[in-house]
């Protein structure tokens, strides 16, 4: 078989294959509602954050306080960042937490639970794909 018959067949083939659909996901990570008093800077939307993510507010304020190395509080929904932070710098920390904690490596999706696995570490599980690996803790 000559080059330019496999091509002709190559190319029927294509054109009765079915079209496959792409897969388009509309979750996007939540930006940060950010308030700079003083020396404090607080993220008023906490709540939608850690809903999106579907962890608790603690677990992402834990992140947050261990990524920029100073206390936080949760008051009221909020969560009180002890320093003046840049919006972009906080939006890049959370972006950062749903990278590794929240979508999933093997099919994107947002859709996950963290399981303690001791000795500072999680297991990161999939509800979509069934994805199961190791992280470290936070």
């Amino acid at each position: 078989m000559s080059d330019e018959e496999y091509m002709k067949l190559l190319d029927v083939a294509f054109q009765k294959a079915p079209k496959l659909a792409v897969d388009v996901s509309d979750f996007k990570v939540p930006k940060i509602d950010l308030i700079v008093q003083g020396n404090k800077s607080m993220i008023r939307n906490l709540s939608t954050i850690a809903d999106r993510a579907r962890r608790s507010p603690e677990e992402v304020s834990r992140y947050m306080s261990k990524e920029l190395a100073v206390p936080v509080n949760i008051e009221e929904g909020r969560l009180i960042i002890s320093g003046k932070f840049r919006e972009d710098e906080l939006n890049k920390r959370i972006e950062r937490y749903f990278e590794v904690y929240v979508i999933c490596k093997e099919c994107h999706k947002p859709d996950s639970h963290l399981e303690t696995a001791g000795r500072g570490m999680f297991y990161f599980v999939c509800e979509a794909c069934g994805a199961r690996y190791g992280i470290k803790s936070y």
